[in-house]
């Protein structure tokens, strides 16, 4: 007996609840996330404004409480004042208790009124979106019941669990813990998977932390963002206007000495720089470790592994037994102190943000001279290819 106004098979309650959980991802991704957080693209006020209503019905989320959430986000990334971080929190309380992390960030006033600048502050959002905004999703369960009938409860029950389970608990737990990593940048963030759909193109967490105001989150040949699809076809109606993605990494021949637009391009690319770098050391690193275990100067289970992870990391992030674990490591081996050494060294080139663009690159010339004067073939083609950095 039909009880709605839609009678379906079961395979069409299947499809209606994925097409309209992920229209509810798409304005995550592309409405709060890439256009408010990160102003990466502007949005026709059309556009702009079903978003808004659609994520009033669906989630009951505010625009400025999840703007400002995610702006702390990025501020204090793996710190104590991260609202989400499960480096400090712990996996399991961010993945099965993200929501509730949410809310009770959502109600501090600092953080709205330092991180929630630029957002919607029209009447509707102050007289109903902010007001009300448990409304949206009663009225989402009316409308299912009568399309639907009693199915219809279900299928809401699903687009409530939708964003945290997956932004919540997947993105902002998963997404911080587990997964590949493209570049090496400055906190946990992973990529879970390369094919960004199910969760908007949001799966590639680490190409956005590294790159956080494009609009586009792919950026290897084999990667797809979903939600850059969607931004791509409406910038061709007019729909949209993209305003930054991330730069492409462009290659010249090796030039005898860094310049000034060689600097430039090593800092714009820094996140990726030192992802080929440690790429570069694995395999000296590698036999380097080998060595001293067949020397028993390590113990047979000492892991590459924790070399390479000790590469990726500032020294103040180590924890003290990690710290204490490295210390022995590199001075048992001259040529592995060397190695982390010149990492340290290269790093700093663009953290020093008080020298001038000459200081630096007098800087990095001196880093290429040093690493080409090691003796460690690593190195030295690694000095190469930051000559050919465009």
């Amino acid at each position: 007996m039909q009880l709605g106004l839609l009678d379906l098979p079961w395979w069409g309650y299947v499809l209606v609840t994925l097409g309209l959980t992920h229209i509810t991802i798409a304005a995550v991704t592309i409405f709060l996330h890439r256009a408010q957080a990160h102003r990466a693209l502007d949005l026709h006020p059309v556009v702009s404004h079903f978003f808004r209503f659609w994520l009033w019905l669906t989630t009951g989320m505010v625009t400025k409480e999840w703007v400002s959430i995610h702006r702390k986000h990025h501020a204090k990334c793996e710190t104590p004042e991260d609202p989400h971080s499960p480096q400090t929190r712990g996996i399991r309380k961010v993945f099965w208790e993200g929501s509730e992390l949410y809310r009770a960030e959502a109600k501090n006033r600092e953080t709205l009124e330092k991180y929630g600048h630029g957002t919607p502050d029209d009447w509707l959002e102050r007289n109903l979106y902010t007001r009300h905004s448990a409304k949206g999703i009663v009225l989402m369960m009316a409308i299912n019941l009568i399309l639907f009938g009693p199915i219809g409860l279900t299928i809401w029950a699903v687009q409530m669990a939708w964003i945290p389970v997956t932004a919540a608990g997947i993105i902002n737990g998963i997404g911080h813990y587990w997964g590949y990593r493209n570049f090496a940048s400055e906190d946990a963030s992973t990529n879970i998977f390369p094919w960004g759909i199910l969760i908007g193109g949001e799966e590639l967490h680490n190409n956005h932390h590294a790159y956080g105001t494009s609009a586009r989150l792919s950026n290897k040949w084999y990667e797809f963002d979903i939600g850059w699809l969607y931004i791509k076809l409406m910038s061709y109606v007019g729909l949209a206007k993209i305003r930054k993605v991330a730069p492409t990494v462009k290659w010249l021949p090796p030039k005898p000495l860094c310049d000034l637009d060689t600097l430039q391009a090593i800092i714009t690319h820094r996140y990726d720089v030192m992802t080929r770098f440690v790429r570069s050391v694995r395999a000296d690193a590698a036999a380097e470790i080998a060595r001293l275990k067949a020397g028993a100067n390590l113990p047979q289970n000492g892991s590459l592994k924790s070399f390479r992870r000790w590469l990726n990391k500032e020294p103040a992030e180590l924890a003290a037994a990690d710290r204490a674990e490295l210390d022995q490591l590199l001075g048992q081996s001259e040529r592995l102190n060397t190695v982390y050494r010149m990492r340290q060294e290269l790093a700093a080139i663009w953290g020093r943000s008080t020298a001038s663009r000459e200081q630096l690159l007098e800087q990095l010339q001196a880093w290429c001279k040093r690493a080409e004067e090691s003796g460690i073939q690593s190195l030295q083609e690694f000095s190469v290819r930051l000559r050919s950095y465009a």
